[in-house]
């Protein structure tokens, strides 16, 4: 059978390699992919928000299943195009999309079904939401998380230590910084603790989690510098015990399975749901409506399952009938990035040492890679590769990983040193 993949970056890349793997698979196609997806998949010129177009090739090609990648076609309405016309899908509709498009959706969302998250409110008037800070912070808040509504890129999420970046924060957003995602802001309180990332497959009828992650946001060693889309991730996330895990199951992935039922939404697909664990318990910080990156290189990477298998029980509603299997040990990613990332950054350099890292196990994942006119790979983005491996334990994952990133270099590159460095310290 052939599959589609839309997208074309990290996240997709794993995907494409996932499903190239299943025995049921004769062929994978990838619109638009990128330099590293075409080892796995053949790269198809079609962008990722031409719905009509990729709708129209999976009809004329006899797709049997098209898995999105990224948020922003799943948010516009893509599986809605392809559910018109009678085609398999691995998503949730645009409705259900608001899961990850609204946070003032989701948030309501979390509080109708009892799901544990933070104290917040909701504004469209800045004058209304300085108030809100200004109270916050006269009864005794130290810091508060300033969130654009919709649709950011991963930047409309502003952590303010003190009143005046809060407040500054909420002219960014309605002075147009974010756009249209932004003339709307939820204002939350500011949870502390141990950050995870659990991605649970849904299909309407039954919820199950894959294995849990752990991904490092800042760009600097030690949780230093600015937020990225993910500087590295590994998995498992020692922090969600067995008795988390339960409480996870049990508080939110079972009210969320719940919600998804009553309110009759359409979600085949993949719920990430990012947990802050603090000293009251885990709490819920964003629901994401896709799989995380770079989380899915680190927990596909574990997956013994075929994937294809998988999202197919998804969309068909036989979710209830996968056991998902994952080899012994972990698995770590280290982003490798271009030089001025998550700020302005130089693209178009050559990029060397992809096969010499490869040699050894270790597989590289593409984000933002393109073929320059002599076929060379060149950087076209500011997350580029995703350098993942597995072993036995998570300290042979690692080293294995960062001897093959040792291998790999262009003009700016850089990379955090120091993946998985919480699970390393609960080691001591």
């Amino acid at each position: 059978m052939k599959v589609l993949v839309v997208g074309s970056g990290g996240r997709e890349h794993v995907l494409a390699w996932k499903l190239s793997k299943s025995s049921k698979v004769s062929k994978v196609f990838c619109a638009p992919g990128n330099a590293g997806i075409a080892n796995d998949a053949e790269c198809i010129d079609i962008a990722a928000d031409n719905y009509e177009a990729l709708a129209s090739f999976a009809e004329s090609n006899n797709i049997a299943l098209t898995m999105v990648g990224p948020e922003a076609p799943l948010c516009d309405g893509i599986v809605d195009v392809f559910n018109e016309k009678g085609l398999k899908v691995f998503g949730p509709d645009k409705y259900a999309a608001q899961l990850e498009g609204s946070k003032s959706f989701a948030k309501n969302f979390m509080l109708k079904y009892n799901i544990p998250t933070a104290k917040s409110g909701t504004f469209t008037d800045p004058k209304k939401a300085k108030e809100y800070i200004e109270n916050e912070f006269a009864n005794g808040e130290t810091a508060i998380v300033v969130k654009a509504d919709g649709l950011a890129a991963g930047k409309g999420v502003i952590v303010a230590m003190d009143k005046q970046t809060a407040l500054d924060a909420i002219d960014e957003c309605f002075d147009g910084a974010f756009g249209d995602a932004g003339y709307k802001v939820v204002i939350e309180e500011c949870l502390i603790g141990e950050e995870a990332s659990i991605l649970a497959l849904c299909d309407g009828k039954t919820i199950i989690s894959l294995a849990s992650s752990q991904d490092h946001k800042r760009v600097g060693d030690g949780d230093t510098g600015l937020n990225t889309g993910g500087m590295g991730a590994y998995s498992p996330a020692p922090v969600v015990t067995e008795e988390i895990n339960e409480f996870i199951r049990t508080n939110v992935l079972d009210n969320f399975l719940r919600g998804v039922k009553e309110e009759k939404l359409n979600f085949h697909g993949v719920l990430f749901v990012g947990v802050m664990i603090t000293d009251k318990g885990p709490k819920v910080l964003e629901f994401n409506v896709r799989f995380g990156d770079p989380e899915v290189q680190a927990v596909m990477s574990r997956l013994e399952s075929d994937l294809f298998e998988v999202a197919n029980a998804v969309v068909d509603e036989r979710l209830d009938e996968i056991k998902l299997q994952y080899i012994d040990g972990s698995a770590v990613c280290v982003v490798m990035a271009s030089g001025g990332y998550p700020g302005s950054y130089q693209k178009g350099f050559t990029i060397s040492g992809l096969k010499e890292a490869e040699a050894d196990g270790a597989k590289v994942f593409h984000a933002g890679t393109a073929f320059a006119e002599d076929g060379s790979i060149i950087n076209t983005g500011g997350r580029v590769l995703g350098v993942t491996a597995t072993g036995n334990d998570i300290k042979t994952a690692i080293n294995k990983a960062y001897k093959a990133v040792e291998k790999i270099n262009w003009d700016g590159s850089f990379y955090r040193k120091d993946i998985a460095y919480r699970a390393l310290d609960r080691l001591k």
